[in-house]
């Protein structure tokens, strides 16, 4: 444990922030946790240990370190700012590690929001999803000067096995949506070989076990397509507009920086339509039904 953070504040105590924040507490730091759903915060600080603030200030008020983890870039600015929001509460020289996957720019914004409230933003999203939260395994990227990044890598090593410095605040996040681009892309032809090798007479069980012995293995075909397309659970407990949400900033990247992207963007609307088709709500595994409703075959374990 650092010896200057003992006491950290987390708010976002969701899918993958129940887990991290677990991950805090077993690594003996104290916690405090504020979400907007006031029962998830309350749950958690019951079984776990930990204090439920009021609000975010009151949460800022009691951390040497403050970790976001939320859906946008947007609700982490809301939580920042007004009466009741973190700046209202900060200490000066605190550190805000901006966990969530978040606009590069708006971080950038974000940033400079903090900075003249006496503190230091880092943005540093992660990649593993539900399972390597809970294990304490994410992939962590931190966006930041060197100094900030050594002083709390510590916090970050409770809940991550992988830290990477990828440079300057916003690069961290510009780096997980990229990630999850060529994740999505890996995903989506994956399951087209699939459905191609299904309705050809292949068995998808088999032509998996192939894939992950041969060079067209990726982390979908490792840890996606039996666990949750074949076994029909998609409940990976990543959100399908999620991954819309990373691929726009991907694209939206591509298209600030001047760098043509065709197939970046045809990926982005294939996730996009699978969205559309599926409505709200949906893991994002449950892409792989666009693939099935084109072909109109449903994937499945066994020869046809």
């Amino acid at each position: 444990m650092a010896a200057s953070i003992r006491n950290i504040g987390l708010v976002g105590v969701g899918s993958m922030g129940r887990p991290m924040a677990q991950c805090l507490i077993n690594a003996g730091y104290t916690l405090t946790v504020f979400d907007a759903n006031a029962e998830a915060a309350s749950g958690f600080a019951a079984q776990s240990g930990a204090t439920a603030a009021q609000n975010p200030a009151e949460l800022a008020r009691q951390s040497d370190l403050i970790v976001t983890m939320l859906p946008t870039s947007a609700i982490v600015e809301s939580v920042l700012l007004g009466e009741t929001g973190i700046l209202a509460g900060l200490r000066p020289g605190t550190r805000v590690l901006e966990m969530s996957s978040g606009v590069p720019s708006h971080t950038q914004k974000l940033a400079q929001l903090v900075a003249e409230a006496g503190g230091t933003l880092l943005d540093a999203p992660v990649s593993g999803g539900v399972p390597r939260a809970e294990s304490g395994e994410l992939a962590i990227m931190v966006g930041g000067q060197s100094e900030d990044v050594e002083a709390v890598r510590d916090v970050l090593a409770s809940m991550g096995k992988s830290i990477v410095h990828t440079g300057d605040v916003g690069s961290a996040h510009a780096m997980k949506a990229l990630n999850n681009l060529v994740s999505a892309g890996g995903f989506l032809i994956g399951v087209e070989a699939l459905m191609i090798g299904q309705r050809f007479g292949l068995d998808p069980e088999v032509m998996i076990d192939v894939l992950n012995s041969s060079t067209g293995m990726n982390n979908s075909t490792q840890k996606k397509f039996k666990q949750y397309i074949l076994s029909r659970a998609f409940n990976s407990g990543f959100g399908l507009d999620l991954m819309v949400k990373d691929l726009s900033i991907a694209t939206g990247i591509a298209a600030e920086s001047g760098t043509p992207a065709p197939f970046s963007t045809l990926c982005r609307e294939l996730w996009a339509s699978s969205a559309s088709l599926l409505g709200k709500g949906q893991d994002h595994t449950a892409a792989a039904k666009l693939i099935e409703h084109l072909a109109n075959t449903e994937l499945h374990s066994g020869k046809p």
